[in-house]
């Protein structure tokens, strides 16, 4: 891109209605406060972890109570001859994957919350560098056109 087309499109966009997307410039007013744009409230994120961990702890505690007494009426009406007996242990099998696939489930919603917050941490950090960077740059060009 020559040097005038690159001034031709800058002029043609500063003439642009306000509502058009800046890709040279932060926003007027300073740019992002000190905690930058993206808005993580940690309260939620800690909401949705700590509901998740109490629901893991009490599925981990209460979720296999009935699977003694279930195995031990399976095997008395196995051993009786009742058809019911192997569904029945084919229910307390399903149940327990079941249990399984949804413990590991909360466990990664629970573990999960600290990573996201850290991750929009990190987001943050990029975008406003990478803004800042992209002013930088415009400012160079700005400084070679007052030099002609």
């Amino acid at each position: 891109m020559a040097w005038d087309e690159w001034e031709r499109l800058k002029s043609e966009a500063a003439g642009r209605p306000s509502t058009a997307m800046r890709l040279n410039q932060a926003p007027p007013g300073g740019g992002p406060g000190p905690q930058g744009d993206l808005k993580v409230n940690q309260q939620d994120l800690a909401a949705v972890g700590d509901s998740a961990f109490k629901l893991f702890d009490r599925l981990g505690k209460h979720g296999r109570d009935a699977w003694s007494v279930s195995q031990s009426a399976a095997k008395d009406l196995t051993t009786q001859g009742f058809a019911l007996g192997g569904a029945l242990d084919h229910v307390q099998e399903r149940w327990e994957k079941q249990l399984q696939s949804l413990l590991d489930a909360c466990a990664h919603i629970s573990n999960h919350m600290d990573f996201t917050r850290n991750a929009h941490a990190g987001d943050e950090y990029h975008i406003a560098t990478t803004v800042s960077s992209i002013a930088t740059l415009d400012e160079g060009f700005t400084e070679g056109t007052r030099r002609r």
